[in-house]
């Protein structure tokens, strides 16, 4: 069983470079939405539907090309970067978030998580990315 040590000592820290803009929908624009994912194409968007709102996480050039498409859509006030954590997470490990997120928090980095199947990653006020990225860096190298 991996453990949070062996997946953070193999964890590889990095962003795309890329603007993303968080964006909140109101629950009937879920189709809108998936459209618009569906003819991205690109390799990082986010969409989530929960009982009160839709969330589409998609580069600011992509929000800008399709924002005629997403009327309704409320923008967050600041773009993020995409934070990769890249190492295979096993779906038992616990605790991974946990030992990442205090350090940030101590650098006063603000965190949007976000997991896939087998590795997270986290969404970064554009103007912490490199904070961010040091930060975490040096919390590996002290493991």
């Amino acid at each position: 069983m991996q453990t949070v040590q062996q997946a953070l000592r193999a964890a590889q820290f990095y962003t795309d470079g890329i603007d993303y803009q968080l964006l909140q929908l109101p629950r009937g624009a879920v189709m809108a939405a998936a459209g618009v994912v569906a003819e991205i194409g690109e390799p990082f968007c986010a969409l989530l539907v929960d009982k009160d709102e839709v969330s589409l996480i998609i580069s600011v050039e992509a929000y800008e090309h399709f924002a005629g498409r997403l009327k309704n859509a409320v923008p967050s006030d600041h773009p993020y970067r995409l934070l990769t954590v890249d190492v295979v997470l096993d779906s038992a490990l616990v605790g991974f978030m946990a030992a990442l997120t205090p350090a940030l928090a101590q650098a006063g980095i603000s965190v949007i998580p976000l997991g896939a199947y087998s590795r997270d990653h986290l969404l970064i006020p554009a103007h912490h990315i490199e904070i961010a990225l040091a930060t975490l860096k040096q919390l590996q190298s002290s493991c």
